[in-house]
């Protein structure tokens, strides 16, 4: 395997990927927990740059970095709760965290190695969004407009729960 800018690149955004889903399982603050998300979800869109998804990564940047993020700050701004810290543990209290990582990553590369996959020819650079309109809407067109009218239930639904809780707040 010989050194190249596109392994390097492969290499560093893997690694923020990486340090950011080890600090979102580490880290006590919930806001500190998402932003270290953030830095996962870039990542991810950053690998998805380099396998030439361009549109899938910057739908990853728009709506997993920017809006579910957002939406999860909101959240944890305008609800209650207590901030109780988490006694800090010992030096040695992360290690079996560490182990299983560990443990994963041999796994994966010893999984991978030798794994001997047929080179097929694909065309990949060709008009990636284009390819994606096609399939989606010809396709695809009846679970995308499924899937809008779930997520359209499940708004309706949250504000009504929504709706419910600030009554019962008012109430007591």
């Amino acid at each position: 395997m010989s050194l190249s800018g596109e392994l390097i690149a492969f290499i560093g955004l893997a690694l923020v990927a990486i340090v950011g889903g080890v600090l979102l399982i580490t880290l006590t603050k919930v806001v500190h927990m998402v932003i270290a998300l953030v830095f996962t979800f870039l990542g991810i869109a950053g690998i998805y740059m380099l396998l030439s998804a361009e549109f899938v990564a910057i739908v990853q940047i728009l709506i997993y970095s920017g809006a579910i993020t957002i939406v999860m700050l909101f959240g944890i701004m305008l609800t209650k709760h207590q901030e109780n810290d988490a006694p800090a543990k010992g030096g040695w209290g992360n290690f079996p965290l560490l182990a299983a990582i560990s443990g994963f990553a041999v796994a994966v590369y010893l999984g991978i190695y030798n794994l001997d996959i047929p080179v097929q020819p694909t065309a990949l650079h060709e008009e990636n969004t284009k390819q994606i309109g096609i399939e989606l809407f010809s396709k695809y067109v009846i679970p995308f407009e499924v899937m809008s009218v779930l997520l359209l239930v499940a708004l309706v639904g949250a504000i009504v729960l929504a709706k419910k809780d600030d009554e019962e707040g008012d109430r007591s």
